[in-house]
């Protein structure tokens, strides 16, 4: 069943530092949907994840949660929620097994829905024979879909992950993407950034930003027709012209 959660961005500001991170960007999640933030190194992508998490508050702006369209806390969905950073915080020598046991701890999983859950994720992430190794001698395709399994222990209906695909090899990618489509298929909310364009074409809702603002929103396909162009590579350079 798809989940019921969106998530709404209005005009948020954020400035770390010097650098204005982020400048009025407006953005609007719809539940169930595969939605990609995509940008340049420096867009605002991981303070935008950041902030809607509540891990920065907005200089201006708002970030609104919603459940079948009534406002809700953060807080009351926060258990739904889950956040794979784009540096993930996983113990070089501990082993998958052990990861998935501090984690089922640490969220409160009962033992019996922990087995169920441990089972089907060793089983989509094809990760069952290497349960033993350590996570520092994991390839960077297998430590990317070790830290989406701790994310997925505590069941979430909503998944953030920023940029879970840079600097992994382009099978480890794909194979990546695979896993997040099986996700997607169970009606998870994902958002998920990313500053490769080619993977723009595999959500169901783009979002392109630069700079800290919004420069297109849409679905993919509609979005290069509207523009007239063949690539997320030419239509974000036209809409970062037009941006600037």
């Amino acid at each position: 069943m798809a989940t019921s959660i969106a998530i709404r961005v209005h005009e948020v500001h954020k400035k770390l530092g010097t650098t204005q991170a982020l400048a009025g960007v407006s953005l609007q999640f719809e539940r169930g949907r595969m939605h990609g933030v995509i940008g340049p190194e420096g867009a605002g992508k991981t303070t935008l994840m950041r902030t809607v998490l509540g891990l920065l508050t907005p200089d201006a702006g708002s970030v609104g949660f919603y459940r079948d369209g009534v406002p809700l806390r953060f807080e009351e969905i926060r258990a739904s929620v889950a956040y794979m950073p784009q540096t993930q915080s996983l113990y070089a020598d501990l082993s998958i097994d052990e990861h998935l046991e501090f984690f089922r701890k640490l969220y409160g999983i009962d033992a019996a829905e922990y087995r169920a859950r441990r089972k089907e994720l060793l089983e989509i992430t094809q990760l069952g024979p290497f349960v033993e190794r350590a996570a520092g001698k994991l390839s960077g395709g297998m430590y990317k879909k070790l830290g989406l399994m701790c994310a997925l222990l505590r069941s979430p209906e909503v998944m953030l992950l920023d940029e879970p695909t840079n600097g992994v090899d382009p099978i480890s990618r794909r194979e990546f993407w695979d896993l997040l489509y099986r996700l997607a298929d169970r009606g998870i909310l994902i958002i998920i950034t990313t500053a490769y364009m080619d993977e723009a074409e595999r959500c169901s809702v783009v979002h392109l930003i630069a700079r800290g603002k919004t420069v297109a929103e849409g679905e993919p396909r509609e979005l290069l027709a509207r523009a007239h162009v063949s690539s997320f590579d030419q239509l974000f350079l036209r809409q970062d012209e037009v941006a600037s």
